[in-house]
């Protein structure tokens, strides 16, 4: 058994570095740049009822400390995704992940129905960064009632493990990540996307084609750190983390804060070779540390306590 080996809600990965959602296809496009099948998983892009045509162009934006989408979650739809993506993929060991979305908790049940049927796939991760349509657009992510009242409509027809990808754009991450347990979910990942704007001044316009996107990169790692520590400390169902993660001391460092496995994702556009050069610098820091697995330092974080206000008036 290598020092990498894990599993994730009963699925055997050969190392803890994913591709995320969004960033990587729906995996096989990529199969002639990199090994798919040294990949620890792939997260396909996001899948829906019909196909989505997107948002207009531009759709992305180079920031100075990562980068900004409005992709507007484009696919062929899950039937097309079933009939002509899901058999190539099926040529490679590498754990597939469907990543599911939808504007009501109808649609999220019928691509999981339709998923249902169909043969490799691990896992579905649950986007629900989207307004729900039935409930005058209220966010999935942003209200754990309506966040639960999803899962326990989706968990009694799949076949497969759930994981619910939350997101940043919240008040408190701990209400929403304790919903998703309670109602059934077998992990959660965050984070995804903050909501931003780029302005060209010249133009007076945004510098994305739908205004607003989605800021991903360098510049959002020690919030997702954050976030992805209170969310481990207040569940006991495995977590993925992502936001940022640029090497394996990247992401060793979400493992240290309480993931169990960590998504490569913006880095992907750059370097789509970057999940297993992560794996590697992965590995040589376990090594370098005398650590025997991965699993070791998992949830290892010792925080500080925060100093009374009696020991903060001491040192004036």
């Amino acid at each position: 058994m290598s020092r990498l080996e894990t599993t994730l809600c009963g699925i055997r990965l050969q190392n803890p570095v994913l591709a995320a959602s969004g960033t990587y296809g729906y995996g096989i496009e990529f199969a002639g740049l990199v090994d798919l099948n040294a990949l620890g998983g792939i997260v396909v892009k996001g899948l829906s009822r019909e196909p989505i045509a997107g948002n207009p162009a531009p759709r992305l934006w180079e920031t100075e400390a990562g980068m900004m989408n409005s992709v507007g979650l484009q696919n062929v739809g899950v039937r097309a995704f079933v009939k002509e993506k899901l058999p190539k993929l099926r040529r490679y060991r590498t754990a597939v992940f469907a990543n599911v979305f939808g504007y009501a908790a109808e649609d999220y049940a019928e691509v999981i129905r339709i998923l249902n049927d169909a043969e490799g796939l691990a896992a579905y991760e649950l986007n629900v960064s989207c307004p729900n349509t039935r409930q005058g657009g209220i966010y999935f992510s942003s209200d754990p009632v309506c966040l639960a009242e999803l899962i326990r409509m989706v968990r009694p027809i799949t076949r497969r493990p759930i994981i619910v990808k939350l997101s940043p754009n919240v008040d408190r991450i701990e209400p929403l990540a304790r919903a998703a347990e309670d109602a059934g979910a077998d992990a959660i990942s965050l984070v995804n996307t903050f909501i931003s704007l780029a302005v060209d001044a010249r133009t007076r316009r945004p510098r994305l084609g739908a205004g607003y996107g989605g800021l991903s990169g360098p510049a959002i790692k020690p919030i997702a750190l954050r976030l992805v520590h209170q969310a481990a400390q207040s569940v006991r169902i495995p977590v993925i983390g992502l936001g940022g993660i640029r090497s394996g001391l990247d992401a060793a460092e979400f493992l240290i804060a309480g993931a169990s496995a960590v998504e490569i994702g913006t880095l992907n556009f750059a370097d789509p070779a970057a999940p297993l050069r992560v794996a590697r610098e992965l590995d040589r820091f376990l090594r370098d540390e005398g650590i025997p697995s991965v699993t070791g330092i998992v949830g290892t974080l010792q925080l500080h306590p925060a100093p009374t206000a009696a020991q903060e008036e001491k040192k004036l």
